[in-house]
């Protein structure tokens, strides 16, 4: 078994030979979360510049990082509307949400507008922090995972195919946060 990856078996043509096994990494339950900054848009407008989304600075808080593919996409929607809706109840007031996904910051702030979402969405353009949570997709857009951080800055909770339609999921995240916040 490799530590800190998983293997994840990647079909090929049988004419060109027999499955071959695709490393894909990121930092397991319990590892620290490698620190990122990225420019975010929210349903009020975008962000300064000057002020990208820098994790580092919410050590202390439990955070709850979100990958999906892109904007207004049936499954963003529903995982992005879920969360603004169960807010409250699925993470509290004293946890950090944010969404990442490659879109631009014009297309997060019309897409948080129109959801009413109360966090932020942040532009993954080059999915350089895809690549260092193990989300990227060759299709160019990161595959739909989250990640709940805890206020020491380890991973507590991971779920690389997180399923925006399985309310079990949604239950699973919960109580992963209720973990990290000593509840």
């Amino acid at each position: 078994m490799v530590t800190g990856s998983r293997l994840q078996a990647q079909a090929k043509d049988s004419s060109k030979g027999p499955p071959t096994a695709v490393l894909v990494s990121g930092p397991d339950v319990g590892r620290r979360a490698p620190a990122f900054q990225l420019p975010w848009a929210n349903k009020d407008g975008i962000g300064p510049a000057d002020q990208p989304y820098d994790l580092s600075l919410d050590l202390g808080k439990t955070v709850v990082l979100a990958f999906y593919p892109r904007d207004f996409t049936d499954g963003a929607t529903a995982e992005m509307r879920t969360f603004a809706e169960q807010y409250d109840s699925l993470f509290g007031p004293d946890v950090v949400v944010v969404g990442i996904s490659t879109d631009s910051l014009a297309t997060h702030r019309r897409f948080a507008a129109s959801l009413d979402l109360p966090f932020r969405l942040l532009t993954d353009a080059g999915q350089r922090v895809a690549r260092r949570y193990a989300t990227h997709d060759r299709s160019g857009y990161p595959r739909r995972s989250v990640y709940v951080v805890g206020a020491d800055g380890r991973v507590r909770y991971r779920n690389l195919r997180f399923n925006a339609h399985d309310p079990k999921h949604y239950a699973e995240l919960g109580a992963a946060v209720r973990r990290a916040r000593g509840g």
